[in-house]
């Protein structure tokens, strides 16, 4: 059973009264079903941008819908409304849920609200993705936070981006302002840099909020104007509003480098690489571990480059446009970020 809920039904309400409406009324307007005797039910909260962003948001249900398919897991999920400032309620009404035995909240600004939630409900295992607590916040031991090695991944990425440059003037645009975003954009500028000193980063964001992440035209406008400044490959690290970063690149002429997906079918011919999170991989594995009863809490859990959970493609798609000698090049620095040989600081 895949149902999903809408955030217009939240309502912060004892726990009690929030199953009650869940059972009488229906976020669907279908009856309730209950679970299969012996599944495992996940409920999953999607941030800003909501399924359709063909970025993080639809990494994590593709995710959901492999642990359906390869393990019979069960699922709900609850879009946001606006930017995303029912996180908290979205949480606790599937943490109240009977069935739901993992809750998982897409994106660094579940944080706070899943580690109070975690410590409420101990009995249910949560996740979080792009988990960033604040220094020295103990994580409840039925949290679990996945983070990416976005700093390395985005090296490779700023490095790709300068050996292919022909006006030596690359871009970056961010979503929202933020500590992890920021990885992104120094991560990019310190690959550029380490095999063309004299590369031109020019450097933007779309705003300061969750909302940052879901403004095509605002990510349309500021391309335009790097591309219009000289650049002639753009970064970009803004969810849905990255694509409006793409539809400049395709309306220019343009490269563009995404972020989380492959999303060379966007703009094909267009898109350089894309700095992948295999997010989808992640959720599939950490929904295994807890069907399997070795949840890993109360860390934050590294998926990086050495597996290629991080990662940049390089495929028949764009190999005209990266060009075999850069490959070997981009995957010597990969082991030697590997090796140590290449250190990054955070």
């Amino acid at each position: 059973m895949i149902r999903r809920i809408s955030s217009q039904a939240i309502m912060k309400v004892s726990a009690g009264m929030m199953i009650l409406l869940l059972l009488v009324a229906g976020c669907t307007g279908k009856a309730r079903k209950p679970s299969v005797s012996g599944s495992y039910k996940v409920g999953l909260v999607f941030d800003v941008g909501g399924r359709g962003d063909k970025s993080f948001n639809d990494a994590a249900f593709s995710g959901l819908e492999q642990a359906k398919k390869q393990l019979g897991a069960e699922f709900d999920y609850i879009e946001p409304q606006g930017e995303g400032a029912d996180r908290e309620a979205a949480l606790r009404q599937m943490a109240t849920d009977p069935d739901v035995r993992m809750i998982i909240g897409v994106g660094l600004l579940f944080t706070d609200d899943i580690t109070a939630i975690a410590k409420e409900f101990p009995d249910k295992k949560f996740v979080c993705i792009d988990y960033n607590p604040q220094p020295g916040v103990k994580i409840p031991a039925n949290l679990s936070g996945i983070v990416f090695e976005e700093k390395k991944g985005s090296f490779l990425a700023g490095a790709i981006a300068a050996l292919v440059s022909k006006t030596g003037t690359i871009g970056f645009i961010g979503g929202m302002d933020s500590n992890i975003i920021r990885k992104f954009e120094t991560g990019f500028a310190d690959g550029a840099r380490y095999v063309k000193p004299d590369i031109k980063v020019i450097s933007g964001f779309i705003g300061m909020t969750g909302s940052a992440f879901n403004d095509p035209a605002k990510g349309k406008e500021l391309a335009l104007g790097q591309y219009g400044r000289g650049a002639d490959i753009i970064y970009q690290a803004a969810g849905a509003s990255g694509l409006g970063v793409i539809e400049a690149a395709r309306q220019t002429g343009k490269l563009v480098i995404c972020t989380d997906m492959d999303q060379e079918h966007l703009a094909p011919g267009r898109v350089l690489t894309s700095m992948t999170k295999a997010v989808d991989k992640a959720v599939l594995t950490t929904v295994e571990d807890g069907m399997k009863n070795r949840f890993d809490g109360g860390r934050q859990r590294v998926f990086g480059i050495e597996e290629r959970y991080t990662d940049y493609v390089y495929n028949d798609n764009n190999s005209s446009l990266i060009g075999k000698s850069v490959h070997d090049r981009i995957e010597q620095i990969r082991k030697d970020l590997l090796s140590g040989a290449i250190t990054l600081h955070e």
